[in-house]
């Protein structure tokens, strides 16, 4: 077997490790045949929302076991081939089998970094918020540039993008901004984007200097229904506003954009973009997701530490950096994952940057550290 392809299936080899440990092979097949069981309790949906649960548990243990269990039988299947066609010397059917081993590597490293995505809320929707900081029109701009690159990020994955609210610059881009992103994974997938992000460029208004921006960068989950909770109306102050869209457009005639603060944390959510009630609503939505995030933060404070310990950023400290000006650099200070695509990276294409903080969240190193230490 050719070295290039010896390689392509020691990568295979290596997700299916991955996997197995995140699956736990070995004990797999007793915890199917235990849902199964439960799965023909005559009295199982007496709770639905227990069925409900205990049915996508389940079938999140088939959809694994399954993908295992393929791409290893496939694995083998297209080493047999080409063994078959290098006895017999058949260019052509090595060829494709070598073809079909490199697709199946690739889509076993999307199933690897997919097996990362099991934290307790990383398949829900998410809550995105982004704020420039100091520096005035820069940073505003700069929070502009952010807003479009994370829509058109969800809008490639085909994720449901809704503005909750936005509060435009004085003179250029937005002070703020709020969005709910709904589809598979949101919350997974974003989470890591949580943070500072660092912009360096010559000024586009008019100073011909270079300059340095901040804007944050909020990431926290949609609170499911079988979450709860409880807010104390006592801990929480409402307040109604006049709020405009970008550019001073979109001027509601009454006070309907709401603002909660949650006293306790000093929590503030707000939301301007339907009714009233219908801000009310949201806020408060968004507000318990804010509460649920912090307990989240609170159980990973451990693994924060240790990640600070290394040199990493903790949330909400900066962790990218964008430089368009002298040279074109977008580096991720966590991970040491970089590239040179600014304008790719401005554009959408954040899967990487993403799969580099997920593998170190997960192992501690990047994705690229794990395997060279293979």
């Amino acid at each position: 077997m050719r070295a290039e392809t010896q390689n392509t299936v020691e990568k295979i080899e290596k997700s299916l490790d991955l996997l197995g440990q995140r699956l736990d092979w070995e004990t797999a097949p007793h915890r199917l045949e235990e849902f199964n069981a439960r799965v023909e309790d005559p009295n199982l949906w007496d709770d639905p929302q227990a069925a409900q649960k205990l049915m996508r548990d389940r079938q999140q243990l088939v959809d694994a076991m399954e993908t295992y269990t393929s791409i290893k039988q496939e694995m083998s299947d297209q080493v047999e081939l080409i063994e078959l066609g290098e006895m017999e010397e058949d260019e052509e059917v090595v060829s494709e089998a070598e073809s079909a081993l490199k697709a199946l590597q690739e889509t076993a490293a999307k199933k690897e970094l997919e097996a990362l995505l099991d934290g307790e809320a990383d398949g829900n929707d998410t809550f995105l918020e982004i704020n420039a900081g100091a520096g005035g029109t820069e940073a505003c701009d700069w929070a502009a540039m952010l807003q479009r690159m994370y829509v058109r990020w969800a809008e490639k994955r085909g994720y449901e993008v809704e503005l909750q609210s936005e509060e435009a610059g004085a003179e250029a881009g937005i002070k703020s901004v709020a969005y709910k992103i709904s589809g598979p994974n949101a919350y997974g997938w974003l989470k890591s984007e949580s943070g500072v992000h660092r912009l360096v460029r010559i000024s586009p208004f008019g100073k011909g200097t270079r300059e340095t921006s901040f804007a944050s960068v909020w990431v926290y989950p949609v609170v499911d229904d079988n979450i709860e909770i409880e807010v104390n109306p006592a801990d929480i102050r409402v307040d109604t506003y006049r709020s405009s869209g970008a550019g001073g457009q979109h001027v509601n005639t009454t006070d309907s954009a709401v603002r909660i603060t949650h006293v306790p944390t000093g929590i503030v959510v707000t939301s301007s973009e339907k009714s009233q009630h219908q801000n009310r609503d949201i806020a408060m939505k968004a507000l318990k997701s804010r509460l649920y995030q912090q307990e989240l933060d609170k159980r990973h404070a451990a693994i924060n530490e240790a990640h600070e310990a290394k040199g990493s950023a903790g949330w909400g400290n900066q962790i990218r950096s964008y430089v368009l000006q002298p040279y074109q650099m977008v580096k991720d200070l966590r991970t040491a994952h970089e590239t040179s695509d600014t304008q790719g990276v401005l554009d959408g294409d954040l899967d990487p940057f993403m799969a580099a903080t997920l593998a170190q969240q997960a192992t501690g190193k990047s994705r690229a550290d794990a395997r060279d230490d293979d």
